[in-house]
Order: C-alpha cells, then sequence, then structure tokens
C-alpha cells in the first residue's frame, strides 16, 4: 500500500520538485521509500509502504524498454496467476512484484488489464508510445485517486491535500458535493467536497491526452433480472459461497511479504474472515478489536469469545470519549471528508494499534453488508415495499415491529414511529423506496447551510436518475444494493472509515468480501436466499456456522457506533473546538449559519452532549468536520510534510547521465 501523485504538463516540462513536495504530503501513506519519475511531459511520484517484493519493488517502474511506466497503490492479488500468463506470452520480468505485472499487462491488453485485475487499486500508466496517461481505481474504490486542473497541467494524486501543494490549485468547498454528503453521507464519484477536484470513479479509468481528459467504465455492480437468477438450491449456494469466501480471505493472508493480521470487531463478517484464516493456513493468527470504555458501545465480550475460539494472539485498545475528542483534527485531515459520526476515529486509533504491535496489513470484514445483503436498511426496505402494496392496511403498518425489539414492546410508541419514518414515500414504483428514510432524514441537516453553501441540485434525483437501465428489471434487493455500492460503501465505509484510518498509520487493508470472484457470486444469488424472511446475511449464517459459536451466528446485526457529542462535552471540551467553531471561524468557513451553530453548541454544553437526538449528534460531528475541513485544508491551516521519506530513487530522462531503461539496482531500496 503507498502514495501514488504526478503531474502531466503538455506544454512544458514537469516541476520535479513540485511532485516531491507532492510526496511529502503523502509519506504517512508510504514510509519505507519513495521515487521519482519524469521525462519532457509527465512526473511521477510514488511513497512506498513496502509489503510485496520487499527488496525489488521500488516505483515508478517501468517495462523492458523503458517506455510504460506505473506508479501504484494498492495490490493484486491475482499477480503470480497473471505473471505466469505473461510469461508464456514472451514478457519478462526482472522482479516478483505485483507493480511489474501491471505494467506487462498493460503492454499485453491494453485498458482490457483492469477486468483481468483482482485486487484494490488505484494507478497511473503513462505509456510514452502513445503519449497518454491513464489512471485507473478497482471496482469497489477501496483506493482512493484524485485529480485536477492547473491551468493545462493535470495534477494527480491519492489524498487532496498532494494536489493543494500546488499553489496554482485553487482551494474551495464543493457545495454540490457537501449537499452530497448531507444526503447520503459521503460524495457520489467522481465528485468530491473540494471545488475543482475530482476524483476516479469506482471500475472506472481516465485518459489523458492531448490536454484533454475521458472518463471510460470497465466495472459497475450488476445484478440478474428478478426470477432469471440461477436456479440453484440453498446448500449449494451456501457451499459456493463458503468456498469463494475461504480462498478469498486465504489469497489475502498469504500474498504478502510481511506479517498480516486480523480485525476482529465482534460481528460475524469479521469471525468469517479470521475462522477461514485460522481453519485452512498454518499461520500464526494475531488478532486486534477495538473496545470502548462506555458499554453501550462496547462489544469486548463477543472479541474475546471470538478470540479464544480461535486461539490467536489478541490486542485491543479500549477507546474513551476523551480520546476520540483529541484525535478527531487528526481523522479529519487524514479522511478530507466532512463527517456525520465519530466512527472513524476510534478506527484511526485501532489501526494505530496495529502498526505500533509490528504489523502493516489487516484482514477485515468490510464490504460483507453490501454484497450479502446484511444492513438493516435491507430488512427495512423489505418490509416497507410489503407495505407499500397496501398503504392504508393496518395490519401491514404494523411489520415494521418485526425489524426491531423495542417497537414491539412499546406497543403505544411504535405506531407513531413506524408511520412517520418508515411509512413516508411509500411508493412501489420508487427505485429508490430502500433508501429514502436514511436520505430524508440525513437532509435535514441542510437547514443549518448557508444560502451561499446550498446547492441548487436535487442530489437524490440525479442519483436515481443515473441508476442503470437494466436495473427496472432487478429485484428491489439489489437495487438497494446498487445505491448502497455506489454511495455509502466507496464514500464512506471504505474511505473516511477505512482507508483513510488504516493508511493514516500506514496500514494496509484486505477485503475479502469484495475479491472480484465473491462478488461475482454474491450478485447472482437471489434475493430470497440472502435475506430469509428477515434473516439478513442468511448465505453466510449457514456457510460457516461450523466454524462459528452460535452466539455469533444468532446475534443480530449491531451496527458498530462510538460516542459522538458526548465525546467533546461530558468531560470538557478540546482545546481546538472553541476555535474551530468561533463565530469568526465559522463565518470564515461560510458553511454553516452562525446562530444555529452557537445553539447547538449551547445545547449540547447544558447537556454535556448526553441525551440529544440522533440528529443533533449528527449535526454537530457535521460541523465540526467541516470547519476543521475548512481551517486544514482549504485555508492552509495544516501544513503537509515538506520532504518525502529517505531513500529516494530518481528516475529522470532529462538527464543525459541516466540510462533509458533502470537496471535492476534501481529497484533496490537503498539507505
Amino acid at each position: 500500500m503507498c502514495g501514488v501523485c504526478g503531474v502531466y504538463s503538455p506544454a512544458e516540462r514537469p516541476d520535479g520538485g513540485l511532485v516531491t513536495r507532492m510526496m511529502g504530503a503523502l509519506s504517512h501513506r508510504g514510509p519505507d521509500g519513495s521515487g521519482l519519475f519524469r521525462d519532457e511531459r509527465v512526473a511521477l511520484g510514488h511513497t512506498r509502504l513496502a509489503i510485496i517484493d520487499t527488496a525489488h519493488g521500488v516505483q515508478p517502474m517501468c517495462n523492458e524498454d523503458g517506455r510504460v511506466w506505473v506508479t501504484f497503490n494498492g495490490e493484486i492479488f491475482n499477480y503470480v496467476e497473471l505473471a505466469a500468463q505473461l510469461r508464456d506470452r514472451g514478457h519478462t520480468f526482472r522482479t516478483h512484484s505485483d507493480t511489474e505485472v501491471i505494467v506487462h499487462a498493460w503492454e499485453e491488453w491494453g485498458p482490457g488489464c483492469f477486468e483481468r485485475f483482482n485486487g484494490q487499486w488505484a494507478l497511473a500508466i503513462w505509456d510514452r508510445r502513445t503519449d497518454r496517461l491513464v489512471l485507473s481505481r478497482d471496482r469497489f474504490g477501496v483506493r482512493p485517486l484524485y485529480y485536477t486542473r492547473a491551468g493545462r497541467r493535470l495534477l494527480f494524486a491519492s489524498e487532496v491535500k498532494a494536489l493543494y501543494v500546488d499553489p496554482a490549485v485553487s482551494r474551495a468547498l464543493d457545495p454540490v458535493g457537501l449537499d452530497q454528503v448531507l444526503t447520503f453521507w459521503s460524495v457520489v464519484a467522481p465528485r468530491t467536497v473540494f471545488a475543482g477536484v475530482s476524483q476516479v470513479p469506482p471500475g472506472s479509468y481516465v485518459v489523458v491526452e492531448q490536454g484533454t481528459e475521458t472518463l471510460h467504465s470497465y466495472w459497475e455492480p450488476t445484478f440478474p433480472a428478478a426470477g432469471a437468477e440461477p436456479q440453484q438450491d440453498l446448500a449449494t449456494n451456501v457451499e459456493e459461497l463458503r468456498e469463494q469466501v475461504v480462498e478469498a480471505t486465504r489469497l489475502r493472508f498469504l500474498r504478502s511479504d510481511v506479517p498480516v493480521g486480523a480485525y476482529l470487531s465482534g460481528g460475524i463478517d469479521s469471525a468469517v474472515t479470521a475462522s477461514a484464516i485460522a481453519a485452512y493456513t498454518d499461520a500464526e493468527l494475531h488478532t486486534f478489536s477495538l473496545r470502548f470504555a462506555d458499554d453501550e458501545f462496547d462489544e469486548g465480550g463477543f472479541q474475546g469469545l471470538m478470540a479464544k475460539r480461535l486461539g490467536t494472539v489478541h490486542r485491543d485498545i479500549v477507546v474513551t470519549e476523551r480520546d476520540i475528542a483529541d484525535v478527531f483534527p487528526d481523522v479529519v485531515w487524514h479522511a478530507e471528508n466532512p463527517l456525520l459520526r465519530t466512527a472513524p476515529a476510534p478506527m484511526f486509533l485501532l489501526s494505530r494499534l496495529v502498526r505500533d504491535s509490528g504489523f502493516k496489513v489487516v484482514v477485515t470484514g468490510e464490504g460483507s453488508d453490501e454484497v450479502l445483503a446484511g444492513y438493516d436498511i435491507f430488512r427495512e426496505a423489505k418490509v416497507r415495499a410489503f407495505w407499500a402494496r397496501d398503504p392504508e392496511s393496518p395490519s401491514r403498518a404494523r411489520a415494521v415491529e418485526l425489524l426491531y425489539p423495542w417497537m414491539r414492546r412499546s406497543p403505544n410508541q411504535a405506531p407513531a414511529f413506524a408511520k412517520s419514518f418508515f411509512g413516508r414515500n411509500l411508493d412501489p414504483g420508487d427505485p429508490a423506496l430502500s433508501h429514502r428514510p436514511r436520505w430524508d432524514s440525513t437532509a435535514t441537516l441542510k437547514s443549518m447551510l448557508t444560502p451561499g453553501a446550498r446547492a441548487e441540485v436535487s442530489s437524490a434525483d440525479d442519483l436515481v436518475a443515473g441508476m442503470p437501465a437494466a436495473s427496472a428489471s432487478w429485484d428491489p434487493l439489489a437495487r438497494a444494493q446498487w445505491l448502497e455500492m455506489t454511495t455509502l460503501l466507496p464514500g464512506y465505509i471504505l474511505a473516511s472509515q477505512g482507508d483513510r484510518m488504516l493508511m493514516g498509520n500506514s496500514v494496509e487493508g484486505r477485503f475479502p468480501f469484495l475479491d472480484r470472484n465473491v462478488a461475482a457470486l454474491a450478485s447472482r444469488f437471489p434475493a430470497r436466499q440472502k435475506i430469509l424472511g428477515l434473516d439478513e446475511k442468511h448465505l453466510l449464517k449457514r456457510a460457516f456456522e461450523d466454524l462459528l459459536p452460535r452466539e455469533i451466528v444468532d446475534r443480530p446485526k449491531q451496527p458498530y457506533r462510538a460516542p459522538d457529542a458526548a465525546s467533546f462535552f461530558a468531560g470538557g471540551s478540546p482545546d481546538w473546538l472553541d476555535d474551530v467553531t468561533s463565530p469568526g471561524a465559522v463565518v470564515d468557513a461560510g458553511v454553516f449559519s452562525p446562530v444555529i451553530v452557537d445553539r447547538l453548541l449551547d445545547k449540547c454544553r447544558r447537556n454535556g452532549g448526553r441525551g440529544i437526538s440522533n440528529t443533533d449528534n449528527m449535526r454537530l460531528v457535521a460541523i465540526l468536520s467541516v470547519q476543521l475541513l475548512h481551517r486544514q485544508l482549504v485555508a492552509g491551516g495544516r501544513t503537509a510534510l515538506a520532504e518525502p521519506p529517505a531513500p529516494v530513487a530518481v528516475f529522470d530522462s532529462l538527464d543525459p547521465t541516466t540510462p533509458d531503461v533502470p537496471s535492476i539496482d534501481h529497484y533496490e531500496v537503498r539507505t
């Protein structure tokens, strides 16, 4: 896992010093080394977290004749198999890295190589044969990749802070991007929250040539038409799912030249991946868990149960409310996105524990809820669709009470809540029926915005209009999964809560449930098998029930949560809070109404941040994160590192003393 950056400059030689400074802004993503390539039109930068072929994997890397170069962040897990195919086709290799496989795969298959990769990546290929720069990102958007224009130059980087190293890149928040966050919890690629900055969408690549860029898609989530799914029985699908998940987990655990650990959250997803490692490899397993001092959020009992059953070397970290407040500015700095929850902060502290324990890589359970239908939103949608077929039926309205035990225990309150939250927008023909309650609830946060920060758009309508034409024939669950895979998964789960919190401490996350083969198989399963009745992830539970304790298999889904407002007020406020929320700071950012901010802060201070509504919790975290984001990145109040990590491997075709093709020595880490 690494950081990538670069400049495409068709009119003048690119500035190698600028790219070196961009690399400095990404040093946390790659503390083990760095490299720079430059020719007449392109400069490529790379900061390295050495995981595969640690001795000979320094980047940027080229082919045999120096005409194809790549800077790459990620892992291609099937690189061994692809290398064998490429050798059979006459390609020769100087390293044992997956990076060199990318170079030869591009030579052999061009853009078709992206469909062959099974992995997680953000990369830039400079093809000197055609004068084309290609930026590509993996199917689900595990790894980030941003780009922007500064005059005729195009800059790209793993993180926005590296783009902002160039003073010619303008800095401002984007109202449309903010509108998306305050609807979906995340931006929808290619949009970002920064004006003039785009991101390569998941499953896509951008071709830059002759000063223009064109966007191409090589993959997007797709599902068979409802009723046209492969007609395999439940037992057969359970068996196939187990086989694919085990293989994906083994691949991610074993294909590494450094030790790999695993997260244990207390839920079924990480329990499955950890169990697959323990049962199907001979390696000693080290596991890591996140605990909370507040019992309301703590899952330590389930984590300990699983660790004991597997016999792992187990470590955990106990997070307090004040820990969250203290680290929150760092969290926003790394997330580079507005947040509506503090949940990324404990994940940042957990990855620090991993790194301090001597590990660079962890296997985690992210992606299972999206591909195998584990979220409550999917169960809720099933009940709402049932209700929508007869909205006036009292018995159908009470079906909502099947979702949550508290509703059955509160017969006087449940009907009113069900009607107000689940009973709105019950249009059975709405492709986004599943997500309307969440979007409507989140959109109430927009009342805090100043007139200048309000976007003249409807984010939800734009997203729905952009759904694939084939989605009209999908099962409603498939449409709900597509929406989740397009919004929350890449924009929040894998970004703000995933890659950014891991890489902030130089740790790589690997996600077996987002394996190409696992996801393709899961997309073909019938909806009735994914959610059997109202039992979410039924196939996964059946597939691994022999490896897991019943307490884990039968446990109701518990969303990962952390203390929100109480983190900033219950034990006294951190020093930075008053600074970023002062009337002057709020006016400078121009996003929120100062009057509304003051009222909310007063309310939180009176109650110590406790007992406030879910909406007020989200309001507070949104305000704090946006204000920090503006202070740190837009106003430039926080400066990235000025120099890249040593050593620096430089290949400069403009230097007559540099050979046309680097020798093997260029690929060795030299101190």
